[in-house]
Order: C-alpha cells, then sequence, then structure tokens
C-alpha cells in the first residue's frame, strides 16, 4: 500500500514524509503546484528532489493552478465583493488538497495521502475514525480541516499529531535534513505580502465608499468599501467619535457599514451553511463547543438544523462571528463533528 506525502518545502510535511519513512510506509512523494508557473516552481523542485534522493523517496510535481484558481482565488475574490471575509485556506483543504491533489496521487498509485497537519485521526466508539485535535493545542489545524469531508480524512495519515511544533527543526537537524523553504509559510500563500487589498484591488474593480452607521442609524461618517473591513475591526476606521467604535456588520444591500461600542460587539449566536458533517447531526451531544474563529476558544453552544443550515445559540457570549469565516464544532474531548461557512451572526 503506498502512501502519498503531500510536500509543500516546508519543515512540517518534510518531517512527515521522515516519520513514515521510519516506520517503514512505502512512499512517493508529491507536491502540487498551486500558484502560476514562476520562478519559485523550480527552486522548490529542485529542493523537494535533492531531499527525497537524500530519502530515496521517488518525488513527483503536479500542475494544478488552473483548478486552484477557480476552486479557491476566484471565490475569494468574490467573497471580499459579496462583503464577507472568506478563509481560503478552509476552503483549499476540501477542494484542492484532500481533493483534487488526493485524486492526482491516486492516479499515481497511491492510496493513502500523509501531510504535515496537526491533527490526529482517532477511533471514538459509535463514530468510528474521527478527527481529533492535535496533541500541540497551540499548532492544532482541525479548524482548517472542519469542512473536509470524513471518507478522505479516514483515507488520509497526520505524522504529526503528537509532535510539538517547537520540536520540528531539531528532529530535522539531527537527521541532517534542512527543508527546502525555510521559515513559515505566509498566511495565505497567492496573496503577496499578506496585503490582501493591494492583491483584490489588482484583481478587479471592488465596490466604493458609503456610510458608516450606529445601529440606531445615526451616520457617523464614511467607509471606504465594505471589503476593506471586517466584524470586530477597530484600527483604521478613522471616525471620529466619543467613544472607541468597532466594525458591527455590513449591510451589503445598502453599501452601509454598521459600528458600534465594545459593547455591542457581543454575539450570542450564528447561522452556518454548507455544512460539513463528520457524523450525523443526531449523534451530537445536546451542548457542542463552537469555535469560530483560528485563534480562539471554543465554546458552548445548543445547535439545531434549519432548512440545511446550522443555528448556534452560544451559553456565553462570543466576539461577534464573521461572515465567511468556518464554524468549526467539537464535542467536549476535542473531536471534530463537523464545520460550515458562517452566513449570519444572531
Amino acid at each position: 500500500m503506498t502512501t502519498a506525502v503531500a510536500v509543500s518545502g516546508g519543515m512540517d510535511s518534510l518531517l512527515a514524509m521522515v516519520l513514515l519513512k521510519e516506520q517503514g510506509h512505502d512512499l512517493v512523494a508529491v507536491h502540487g503546484h498551486f500558484l502560476p508557473p514562476n520562478p519559485a516552481w523550480e527552486r522548490v523542485e529542485t529542493g523537494l528532489s535533492a531531499v527525497c534522493d537524500q530519502l530515496d523517496i521517488p518525488f513527483h510535481a503536479v500542475d494544478l493552478h488552473e483548478v486552484f484558481e477557480k476552486q479557491v482565488v476566484a471565490p475569494f475574490v468574490e467573497g471580499y465583493r459579496a462583503g464577507l471575509t472568506p478563509n481560503p485556506c478552509a476552503l483549499c483543504n476540501p477542494r484542492m488538497k484532500f481533493g483534487v491533489l488526493f485524486d492526482a496521487v491516486r492516479a499515481l498509485g497511491a492510496t493513502r495521502l500523509a501531510t504535515g497537519h496537526y491533527v490526529q485521526i482517532e477511533e471514538r466508539e459509535g463514530l468510528g475514525q474521527m478527527l481529533v485535535r492535535g496533541v500541540d493545542l497551540t499548532k492544532d489545524q482541525s479548524y482548517f480541516l472542519s469542512l473536509v469531508p470524513i471518507e478522505s480524512l479516514r483515507a488520509s495519515l497526520f505524522p504529526l499529531a503528537e509532535t510539538l511544533k517547537k520540536d520540528v527543526l531539531d528532529i530535522l537537524a539531527r537527521q541532517g535534513l534542512t527543508p527546502p523553504v525555510p521559515g513559515e509559510s505566509q498566511e495565505i500563500c497567492f496573496v503577496p505580502n499578506d496585503d490582501y487589498q493591494a492583491f483584490l484591488t489588482g484583481r478587479c474593480s471592488m465596490p466604493g465608499p458609503g456610510p458608516a452607521e450606529l445601529l440606531d442609524g445615526t451616520v457617523v461618517g464614511e467607509h471606504k468599501g465594505l471589503w476593506r473591513y471586517t466584524q470586530g475591526q477597530r484600527r483604521g476606521l478613522a471616525i471620529p467619535w466619543k467613544e472607541a467604535l468597532y466594525v458591527l456588520d455590513k449591510n451589503v444591500a445598502r453599501n452601509t457599514l454598521l459600528v458600534g461600542l465594545q459593547s455591542e460587539l457581543a454575539s450570542h449566536g450564528c447561522v452556518a451553511k454548507q455544512v460539513n458533517f463528520m457524523t450525523p447531526a443526531e449523534t451530537w451531544p445536546e451542548v457542542v463547543m463552537v469555535q469560530t474563529r483560528y485563534r480562539q476558544k471554543a465554546k458552548p453552544s445548543h445547535v439545531r438544523l434549519v432548512d440545511g443550515s446550522l443555528r448556534f445559540d452560544f451559553l456565553e457570549p462570543h466576539t461577534r462571528p464573521t461572515p465567511g469565516q468556518v464554524a468549526a464544532v467539537y464535542d467536549d474531548d476535542g473531536v471534530v463533528l463537523g464545520g460550515g461557512i458562517i452566513e449570519k451572526p444572531l
């Protein structure tokens, strides 16, 4: 049984490959080019090929940039134009890494895919094999995998499940290995210098300015385009007021930015659509733990299924959830029950 290791050139996927090699797996390394042809292609391929030669593992590179543009980049742009704050990494996982790339490695004869994600797959009574938070909670990436179908995850391996991020470079150094791509990858791989506003304006015409209002309808200033703001934002509003103002919401139909005081930021629920069920909703506990941002602790919530969407009623206030981001659902033990795209706060 051949396992394909998705290698980016970074330290995590390299260590995943090393650990599987030590465990005796029959491996093939695969790098997916998601970005258009550029000078980095050759540098990454050359570096990965050299490392794979050192480890005696076959290496392949596949060009997936056209489908990545359609499946990830274009929806990212359209999401911002629609007033959302999309999460391209969460979409890339089901559509690309565990979608198109997984299909490509199957064509190479592999039956399983391994990645450098910090998550676990564990057997749970009554549920089968389930996605679970990684041991290193500071790097746990289960939130970003909550939209991946469970069948794909059960056909995958996550060698870094019990690894601590701080130990990765030391382990590789002891093996005499250096990652071909040093350092951490940028937040959004296709956005140069993490400047999403410059990226968007370089791609197309974005919606223009409009009024900024308090919840009672009082106009307090002007926004520069709804796509430039996200829920909870304080900096960059440039609206003089007697107290600090925060972004509460966006009314896209009226091209209006809704702002208010910090005390008005708290949300008591949200609705999520495009739901991915890791296990049927009827198996979920009465109280689930829901995480609406990556850097956020999951909090208890009641949840019910309404017309194919999930309605969360938080048991304690959350920072206002952001439409376009992910709501990941867990049980008390860190098992991922499902996930969806936030449509609106309540």
